[in-house]
């Protein structure tokens, strides 16, 4: 839920970025931070989880203009795709507002993210939320690994095992150089804004 401060006429909006272990959630994040001039973003805060490269977290608020008056401030968030770390996941999907599913295109990972994804429906129900009712876009990522020899998934496999009932935008991306990460950024932005303000801003406020 967005945390809206009448005071500082501000609204806080959460994304997270969901997937499986490795797919490229952190990439997304370091790249857009990297990318960004310094006034228009916040402080990454990283926390490493044991054995893996992969964050906790990372925090990145940004400036997005104003809305009835609000200043919006997004922050963006990761999970660690670790099985183990399930908890961990649940907790950083507290309060969420817009999702990001990223999904390895690796033929061998396959049933991770499928799995990933009936993960994040899951959990999102233990905060009493449907992904149906959330602002979400999918990232096919890694988009330059189907020039290898290595066995890839084609747009149309990911579509067909993420996106047959969902029926969401999504967007090739390749996180390591930028490719696809600002528009994932751009559309999720855009959905979340709008359904913080028809439920918040227009309502409440």
């Amino acid at each position: 839920m967005a945390l809206i401060d009448l005071s500082k006429k501000e609204v806080h909006c959460k994304v997270v970025y969901y997937g499986p272990g490795r797919c490229g959630k952190t990439t997304n994040l370091l790249y857009i931070h990297k990318a960004m001039d310094e006034k228009d973003r916040g402080k990454m805060l990283t926390i490493d989880t044991k054995g893996d490269r992969t964050l906790f977290f990372d925090l990145l608020p940004l400036n997005l203009g104003k809305i009835s008056g609000f200043d919006i401030r997004i922050q963006l968030y990761t999970v660690p795709g670790q099985v183990m770390y399930e908890a961990t996941r649940r907790l950083v999907l507290k309060g969420v507002d817009g999702l990001v599913y990223v999904a390895d295109p690796l033929m061998v990972r396959r049933e991770r993210n499928i799995e990933g994804l009936e993960d994040l429906r899951r959990n999102l129900e233990k905060h009493n939320v449907k992904l149906e009712n959330m602002p979400l876009v999918l990232q096919y990522n890694k988009r330059d690994l189907c020039d290898t020899p290595i066995p890839t998934l084609t747009v149309e496999q990911l579509e067909q095992d993420l996106n047959s009932q969902l029926k969401t935008v999504y967007y090739e991306a390749v996180a390591t150089t930028g490719i696809g990460v600002f528009e994932t950024l751009t559309e999720i932005t855009k959905r979340t804004v709008r359904h913080v303000a028809e439920k918040h801003l227009l309502t409440k406020i």
